[in-house]
């Protein structure tokens, strides 16, 4: 059975993470290619009902991900893991567990990530006014301002998603998985 692929796709709360996944997700679609999206929000309603975001939560939260993803592609599934990931720790264990593995930063500036995360009509199972709690002092835990978060040092790909729509991410993200052959010339001919 031939091994699958993981593009994780990274960057602060509100950089659309889960809009641009969606995105290459209906790209791969209409080449054929399936794909699943592991959500660490999705996730998270699972194993943590009422999280509180410590570290010792986040570090079980994203160390099921990666055993999750690592698991899928091992057994052909291509995944596409929409999640902060906060700590490079977390993207480092995908990266050491998965051979095929592409990680891809959405580096948006915090006001942007700030703006678009208050003004979110589809929420895609994150929680709702992350930073407005952040800055009335009701969380700490917001990776960018109470919690740290830790920019790739080394990404597959580095986006400015502020500068380009979520479907021109997508897109540039596709053409990284042809670039690196994890996808078939057939599939590559055309979006």
């Amino acid at each position: 059975m031939r091994e699958g692929w993981c593009v994780w796709v990274t960057g602060l709360p509100g950089s659309g993470k889960s809009t641009v996944s969606r995105y290459l997700l209906k790209i791969l679609k209409k080449k054929n290619v399936h794909a699943q999206i592991l959500s660490s929000d999705m996730l998270r309603k699972v194993m943590t009902p009422n999280p509180k975001y410590t570290v010792e939560e986040r570090d079980i939260v994203y160390g099921t991900l990666v055993f999750i993803a690592a698991l899928l592609v091992k057994n052909g599934v291509n995944v596409i893991i929409d999640a902060t990931g906060n700590f490079r720790r977390y993207r480092e264990n995908a990266r050491k567990r998965i051979k095929k593995f592409v990680e891809v930063y959405l580096n948006c500036p915090l006001e942007v990530c700030m703006k678009r995360e208050a003004e979110r009509k589809v929420r895609f199972h994150a929680p709702k006014g992350v930073y407005r709690k952040a800055f009335n002092g009701e969380s700490s835990t917001v990776p960018g301002l109470g919690a740290p978060y830790e920019e790739p040092l080394n990404p597959e790909l580095s986006i400015d998603s502020s500068e380009m729509s979520p479907e021109r991410c997508a897109a540039a993200i596709f053409d990284k998985l042809c670039e690196l052959k994890y996808l078939s010339s057939e599939v590559c001919k055309y979006i």
